[in-house]
Order: structure tokens, then C-alpha cells, then sequence
């Protein structure tokens, strides 16, 4: 505070009086304030720095753990089929064995049969489907050969079908692959 006196009296005179000590205490107040606030934002940057360590932490240990989830899982799979293929192996072992006592033709169709019905089963149970076409369907079929036909109507028909195509789950994952009557030019 600056204040200018004039005094006439028995006082000396007082020129300018400037007041140090209160506009001191009031910069080191505001002073006192912003180190305050300086502390407060840095413990608050240093809460959010140890809430992203601790995020960072758990993530990696979450991928970690769903990376072992997922060999785990997979694991399991590959055990389930081939619990079904040693089915399908035993099968064949007992048609071979029968093939060695036997020596009779019929057996070895019987066995094999036995392994074509167990091969059957085990692809249904697994969500595989046979597509069946009488006409070419190029979203389901590959033509490898031609053959002319005569007729209108046979255009188009499946006269061979050289490999079955598969679906699983309803998503083609084979073609068949098939010969095609084609219409005579």
C-alpha cells in the first residue's frame, strides 16, 4: 500500500509510505497457493500414472492368459478328433486282421464299409455336410471336363462327379469337383 502524507505538525514529514511487508505476505500467500496446487496436480499425475502401469500390467497378463486359454482350447479339439480317429483306426485294424484270418473278399467290404459309416459319423458330428448337386452350380462346383449333350433339358447336369464337395457349418469349404453336360454348338 503506498500512501502520501503531508503533516505540518511537530512530526517529521512522511513522504511515501509504501507498505513492504503486506504486499510481501501477499505474494508469498499466492506463492503458498500455486505450490499447493503444483502439489496437488503432480499427486494427481501420479495416481493416473500408476493407474496405467497397473492397466498396462493387467492387459498383458490378460493376453497372456487368453494366449494359454486359446492353446488350451485348441488342444482340446485336436484331442477330440482324434479320439474319433483312433475309432476309425480300429476299425481298419480289425478289417485288416479280419482280411488276414478270413482271406475272404466279403469281410474286406464289410470293414471297409464299417470305416466309411464311422468316417460318415464322425464328419456329422463335426458340422460337415456332403453337397449333393444334380445341375452345376459354379458357387458349389468346379468343372473340370465337358461332355455334349443331345437334349435341352440335360444343359447343365452333372454326368460325374470325380470329388464330393464338403460344407461346415453351412460354409462351403470344398468344391466338388465335377464333369458337366454341355450343350451341343
Amino acid at each position: 500500500m503506498i500512501s502520501v502524507k503531508h503533516k505540518n505538525n511537530d512530526k517529521s514529514h512522511e513522504i511515501l509510505n509504501y507498505n513492504y511487508e503486506e504486499a510481501r505476505n501477499e505474494k508469498l500467500v499466492e506463492l503458498e497457493i500455486l505450490k499447493q496446487s503444483i502439489d496437488d496436480k503432480t499427486k494427481q499425475i501420479n495416481i493416473y500414472y500408476d493407474q496405467l502401469l497397473r492397466l498396462k500390467a493387467d492387459f498383458e497378463n490378460y493376453r497372456k492368459r487368453a494366449e494359454k486359454e486359446k492353446i488350451h482350447y485348441l488342444n482340446i479339439g485336436k484331442e477330440n478328433i482324434i479320439i474319433k480317429q483312433l475309432n476309425i483306426y480300429d476299425v481298419l485294424e480289425q478289417a485288416i486282421h479280419s482280411i488276414k484270418v478270413n482271406q475272404n473278399v466279403n469281410s474286406v467290404l464289410v470293414g471297409l464299409e464299417m470305416i466309411s459309416k464311422e468316417v460318415t459319423r464322425m464328419l456329422q458330428e463335426e458340422g460337415v455336410e456332403e453337397i449333393h448337386c444334380k445341375y452345376f452350380d459354379p458357387n458349389t462346383c468346379e468343372a473340370l471336363d465337358y461332355s455334349e449333350c443331345t437334349k435341352q433339358d440335360d444343359e447343365g447336369k452333372i454326368l460325374k462327379i470325380y470329388q464330393k464337395g464338403y460344407k461346415l457349418n453351412g460354409k462351403l469349404i470344398r468344391t466338388a469337383k465335377v464333369k458337366v453336360a454341355k450343350k451341343q454348338i
